[in-house]
């Protein structure tokens, strides 16, 4: 079988029935965009005007936010392709919340930087809210893996 035979080869992927309705493509938009233009609003400037005298560690995660922003903005086209984006954001920010927040809080031991950490990790219920959980179930869950060899 050559690859024209294959089934769908040759006809274009707008034919295809999305499984995905479009105001469930939009809603993801407005995930990437909240998430495009936040790390664009905060870390970006940071990144262009980087100090060199920055901490090792605050430089990787200024320039890691700054892709995840790129790739934020790129999800505006594509956002079912993107989907890792938003599971990332999420998994970040719920692990961070579960496991360094919850405890302070508990503790009451909650500065002013933990405080706005925490703010702004809040924001995630959006991404929660515009994620296609059952499209992820389907395709990365329970869909057969790609081969190995």
């Amino acid at each position: 079988m050559t690859v024209d035979q294959l089934p769908g080869a040759g006809r274009p992927a707008s034919t295809d029935v999305p499984e995905l309705p479009l105001w469930r493509l939009n809603a993801m938009r407005v995930g990437y965009a909240l998430m495009g233009i936040g790390l664009a609003v905060v870390k970006w400037p940071v990144v262009i005007g980087y100090d060199s005298s920055t901490p090792l560690f605050e430089g990787v995660v200024h320039i890691l936010l700054t892709a995840m922003g790129l790739l934020a903005v790129l999800g505006l086209r594509y956002p079912v392709r993107l989907i890792p984006i938003l599971l990332f954001e999420c998994l970040w920010k719920l692990m961070w919340l579960g496991i360094v927040a919850l405890p302070a809080v508990m503790a009451g031991d909650v500065d002013d930087a933990m405080g706005e950490t925490i703010f702004s990790c809040s924001f995630v219920v959006v991404i929660l809210a515009v994620t296609p959980w059952g499209y992820v179930w389907r395709h990365y869950v329970q869909a057969k893996g790609d081969r190995w060899r």
